[in-house]
């Protein structure tokens, strides 16, 4: 019986003469993401901005979900995030900031309470302030940074420099483009976004090491084969995993963005956004970066040892 293979294995698709395009293209992306975040903004979400947080029990024990967030979003508060919680019949509504200040935050209050007090309970109103504090982002911004440099020596140690600097540099790449679809779709940005594009990390990584490690063992094995020629290898050869990871992962996706709704909407687009950015990074960006950072093969280093080494006297 034969295995699937949907890339046959004498498949010697040259990936490397794209680099003359690929990094130009990425240039100009991450350079319209990054003004793009400055100028345009993020659209942050309830959990950056604040606003009022009412709590409600059914009169009957039984909350419909459902119905409540249809119901909340009718009365177009903007934003609006509802959550079962606690004990079975526990609702809580979350809605932004309202134009007019404290007036207008009233009237929202009001608009709610006209609308469930027949069929709900309300246990608690307050306003809240913003979830994610200066202080929080300050430490999750610590936090990333310093799991980069972790990444970028264990990489160092397993591997070599110039590895551990195109992980890094792809990763970068994808994390900047993802902050600039959030900011050009504007997609409300929230604390679900924050897990959407720290998964997108893990997965860019994940898929760099595995052709990284492809790499190394192609280097030792072609000897007298030119770095472009083995990194062209490397990447044909682990195409498929890479194909059927990302397919089978953007099948699930699909399903998220299609049936999950409102509710999880940030994350699945980007997710969804950011496996299609790592897949191309991990072929386009992280491989051919280590031309330019100096990987050669031992084939290659000879040659230039040869080259540089005094004539013998005579």
């Amino acid at each position: 019986m034969k295995l699937l293979r949907l890339i046959p294995d004498d498949t010697r698709f040259g990936f490397m003469r794209f680099r003359r395009v690929s990094f130009p293209l990425s240039a100009v992306l991450s350079v319209v993401a990054v003004l793009s975040f400055f100028t345009i903004s993020m659209n942050f979400g309830i959990d950056f901005t604040g606003g009022t947080l009412i709590e409600m029990q059914a009169k009957n024990g039984k909350a419909d979900i459902g119905t409540v967030r249809e119901a909340a979003l009718d009365l177009a508060l903007g934003d609006v995030e509802v959550q079962g919680f606690g004990e079975q019949g526990g609702v809580s509504i979350r809605f932004g900031l309202q134009p007019g200040g404290e007036r207008g935050q009233q009237l929202a209050m009001e608009k709610v309470k006209s609308v469930f007090e027949s069929s709900y309970e309300f246990r608690r109103i307050e306003v809240v302030g913003p979830r994610v504090s200066g202080e929080l982002v300050q430490s999750g911004t610590i936090g990333v940074v310093l799991s980069i440099f972790a990444v970028l020596v264990y990489l160092w140690f397993r591997f070599e420099w110039h590895f551990a600097v195109g992980a890094v540099i792809a990763t970068m790449h994808d994390l900047v483009l993802t902050i600039g679809f959030f900011a050009i779709s504007q997609i409300e940005f929230n604390m679900t976004s924050i897990a959407a594009i720290l998964t997108i990390v893990g997965y860019s990584l994940n898929d760099t090491v595995v052709v990284f490690d492809r790499i190394r063992e192609l280097l030792r094995k072609y000897k007298k084969m030119p770095a472009a020629e083995v990194l062209d290898l490397a990447i044909n050869s682990t195409l498929s995993r890479t194909i059927m990871t990302a397919m089978t992962t953007i099948l699930a996706l699909l399903s998220l963005v299609i049936f999950g709704g409102p509710v999880i909407q940030s994350f699945s687009y980007a997710m969804l956004f950011g496996v299609l950015v790592g897949t191309y990074s991990s072929i386009f960006i992280a491989a051919p970066v280590l031309i330019y950072l100096g990987v050669r093969s031992a084939g290659e280093i000879e040659a230039a040892d040869a080259e540089t080494a005094p004539a013998p006297a005579k």
